[in-house]
């Protein structure tokens, strides 16, 4: 004699795994690892330094 299943649970089970697998890959395609958001961090603040750097006049640091 055959299982008997519910197909609305198995309609969800479906649905989530469904749900998971395109989380899954929405996380591998527009996730960063901690160690790529840090170099990019590290990056933008170096491109901050250089072009403060370059100013041919420096901001008065007693604000006259």
């Amino acid at each position: 004699m055959a299982e008997i299943i519910n197909l609305r649970l198995a309609r969800k089970a479906r649905d989530r795994a469904a749900e998971k697998a395109r989380a899954d890959a929405g996380r591998a395609k527009h996730g960063r690892t901690k160690a790529e958001r840090m170099l990019a961090e590290a990056e933008i603040e170096r491109r901050n330094r250089t072009v403060d750097g370059a100013r041919r006049e420096r901001p008065d640091p007693e604000g006259n």
